[in-house]
């Protein structure tokens, strides 16, 4: 199963938020699309850094006539600078995670464009553990032969109690 495929044959989906997506495929097989929040993307990316560096560079032109030349290089720098942090943040936000669950196997993919880490085990040898620490947040994992493979670990609390409840609603009805 590829990682960023979609399925064409899926029968139903369910979309809670934008970061966790429910598919049915058949009867006994699921699978789940996580990804993080992402409030920019596309085009709203490009127009939002153009903007803020326009105004940045615009301010700095003006002073720069008005004698305070040092300005217009630091402007530069603080765009350089800028774009850098969004670039790593935009990066970061392109990451995917697709559990696939049936009747037999358990199959865990993590990536961005491509898959980075795949995991699979059967899912008779599987089990899904929910683990707080001291600090209420929430963990998230599959263990199978004592290897503990966390999913959806860049989710909100909200959000992970959402995939929470879906991954136990559908081990529900494997199980029956």
């Amino acid at each position: 199963m590829a990682l960023y495929n979609d399925h064409t044959d899926l029968l139903f989906s369910y979309i809670y938020c934008t970061v966790v997506i429910v598919k049915t495929i058949n009867e006994d097989s699921y699978l789940i699309d996580i990804s993080p929040n992402s409030s920019l993307n596309g085009l709203a990316r490009l127009v939002f850094l153009l903007s803020i560096s326009l105004v940045c560079i615009g301010i700095a032109t003006v002073f720069f006539f008005l004698g305070a030349v040092l300005i217009l290089p630091f402007a530069g720098l603080e765009i350089i600078i800028l774009l850098i942090a969004f670039y790593l943040n935009f990066n970061w936000s392109r990451q995917r995670q697709k559990i696939f669950i049936s009747q037999d196997l358990v199959l865990i993919q993590k990536g961005r464009k491509k898959i980075e880490y795949s995991w699979q085990e059967f899912r008779t040898f599987t089990s899904f553990l929910v683990d707080k620490n001291s600090d209420e947040i929430t963990k998230l994992c599959f263990r199978s032969k004592g290897i503990d493979v966390e999913v959806a670990e860049f989710l909100n609390q909200d959000d992970k109690k959402i995939l929470q409840e879906e991954i136990s609603e559908i081990i529900d009805k494997l199980n029956n």
